[in-house]
């Protein structure tokens, strides 16, 4: 595609699409980028220019663009079943699916409900909470604790758990309140103090004062993502456990960024040797290729709906539940686990990748810098500067020039590349990240 056809698309795209998570003024001068086609962790745009996705487009691709084993899985279930209704029908893909998932919890969860997009996945998972203590008599559990700045999508009942003010403030009258636990941020912790054990003592406190009405906690575990990277030990999700059960009420661990081997295990609640009365899986588990949610839960909560009463089903649903196209590709996603040894090559990577940013780590213009499994985080330290609320964006515009794929959380720079990369690779990211780093502080 030429330069003049670029300029062309993009000035259509403008016209016709409102894009995601976007102003859409600031489009005026920082133009979306048109991508032509892409392969492993390239972009390329139309008018050649490319881009390392550093950030697995959103953190949803593991294997790389246009990845040869899922596309022809693709290729032979197109030939086979596009889609089905699963109300009433099933087929070999969800099947699959469902079975190999629930093996991988050695079967503590299982009974897959599909959805389409993490939101869905944790809508399901607070109706069915609530749901299952109705339908053992507990009509009164039917509030949820959340974590401070946690992030859970965009749809009301997920918004009404989110503590994301950009996202949760133009809403509020619409939603329903939660209550707000502590974050478990390691960054928030006091001189001499666990931020783990505050952040489970605020817990304790909102369970102890509204015993009898909560329905369930719901967590990201290890990392919360949108809240700046903030990470936090196994411990605390061990503490959550342990006050779920002594306080007889649900556990939610909402693993749609965090889950499909992002922080060095396949589920992050393994690295608590624990499990969750619900896990929301979406993003990563169809290797970026189809939208793809679901949430996995405990034969006792499953067995709370089962009766001849159709009221007490769990009736929520939508058209493409279950889509055997996504299922085949995430049933793919879960082989190539399996036959590359993912999680072992991933921790050879991660190495060489922390080794590869050691000066930004000591860099005084960075703090916090941090590490799970695969995802990279550091805060830049801007206070003060004039332009500090633009720098999210002057820093993926000079990300872009340096051909890098990066989005900023605020002052937080992070780094969740496919799982495809080796040494060579390690490097060549972290120069271009201090690169595009030193050109955004000295023109700040």
């Amino acid at each position: 595609m030429s330069g003049a056809r670029s300029h062309d698309l993009v000035a259509r795209s403008l016209r016709s699409v409102w894009h995601p998570c976007t102003q859409m003024r600031h489009h005026e001068t920082s133009p979306p980028i048109a991508v032509a086609h892409a392969h492993g962790a390239w972009l390329h745009d139309a008018d050649g220019r490319r881009y390392f996705d550093a950030i697995s487009s959103w953190w949803v691709n593991l294997f790389g663009h246009t990845n040869a084993r899922i596309n022809n899985a693709l290729k032979d279930q197109l030939d086979r079943l596009e889609h089905a209704m699963l109300a009433g029908f099933t087929h070999e893909p969800v099947v699959d699916l469902s079975e190999k998932l629930s093996a991988l919890t050695g079967h503590a969860l299982g009974h897959c409900f599909f959805a389409s997009d993490g939101a869905s996945a944790v809508e399901i998972a607070l109706k069915m909470s609530a749901h299952a203590w109705r339908n053992a008599g507990d009509s009164n559990k039917r509030e949820f604790i959340c974590l401070q700045g946690g992030y859970h999508g965009e749809t009301l009942g997920a918004l009404g758990v989110t503590d994301t003010p950009l996202f949760r403030e133009p809403y509020e009258g619409l939603l329903r309140a939660s209550h707000v636990a502590a974050s478990p941020d390691a960054r928030l912790a006091r001189p001499g103090e666990s931020a783990s054990d505050a952040a489970l003592a605020s817990l304790e406190r909102l369970l102890q004062e509204r015993q009898g009405h909560i329905a369930a906690v719901i967590v990201e575990p290890l990392v919360q993502c949108a809240s700046g990277m903030a990470m936090h030990g196994a411990d605390y999700l061990a503490g959550v456990r342990r006050l779920c059960d002594a306080y007889a009420v649900h556990m939610i661990a909402d693993e749609i960024a965090v889950g499909c081997g992002r922080t060095g295990s396949f589920f992050a609640c393994e690295q608590a040797g624990i499990w969750p009365d619900f896990l929301c899986l979406s993003k990563g588990i169809s290797g970026g290729y189809l939208p793809l949610s679901l949430v996995m839960t405990r034969d006792d909560i499953y067995r709370a709906f089962y009766d001849d009463d159709v009221r007490k089903g769990f009736l929520h649903s939508h058209s493409y539940t279950g889509n055997p196209l996504a299922c085949r590709a995430a049933l793919e996603v879960l082989s190539i686990f399996e036959d590359d040894d993912v999680l072992a090559r991933n921790r050879v990577f991660a190495a060489a990748m922390a080794e590869a940013l050691q000066p930004m780590a000591h860099d005084p213009r960075i703090a916090n810098f941090r590490q799970t499994g695969m995802i990279w985080a550091c805060d830049a330290v801007i206070d003060g500067h004039p332009d500090k609320a633009d720098f999210p964006r002057r820093f993926s515009a000079e990300a872009a020039r340096n051909e890098l794929l990066l989005r900023p959380i605020g002052n937080t720079i992070y780094l969740m590349p496919p799982y495809i990369l080796d040494r060579q690779d390690a490097a060549w990211l972290a120069e271009r990240i201090q690169r595009t780093f030193d050109a955004v502080m000295e023109a700040a």
